[in-house]
């Protein structure tokens, strides 16, 4: 495991996860679906990849018409949560926010 990388445990998970009220867990990942059209998606994933550049930590994200999917997990830790996921997702809501784009219910 990279150094660093540590597995959150459930309740630490849960304790985070009350703080990003629009992120939920599916197995070893986090995930948030945002509404925002297909260009504004497009810039809001060059947006986010720039950040992930930056930070060297990176999401799963599908782009489709209407919405952009978000996914996280600490691949280098083995597909776990660790509090690098929870730091990009926090990252993800400012810039979602910046480029209008809503939670997608």
């Amino acid at each position: 495991m990279a150094q660093g990388l540590v597995p959150l445990n459930d309740q630490e998970i849960t304790e985070r996860l009350e703080q990003l009220p629009a992120w939920e867990q599916v197995g070893n990942e986090i995930t948030r679906t945002v509404d925002i059209r297909y260009h504004g998606g497009v810039a809001l994933i060059v947006h986010v990849a720039d950040v992930e550049r930056l930070i060297g930590h990176h999401a799963d994200m599908d782009l489709r018409w209407d919405h952009v999917r978000f996914a996280i997990t600490t691949h280098d830790a083995g597909h776990v949560l660790t509090a690098a996921d929870f730091d990009l997702a926090a990252r993800i809501d400012t810039i979602a926010g910046l480029h209008q784009a809503t939670p997608l219910d």
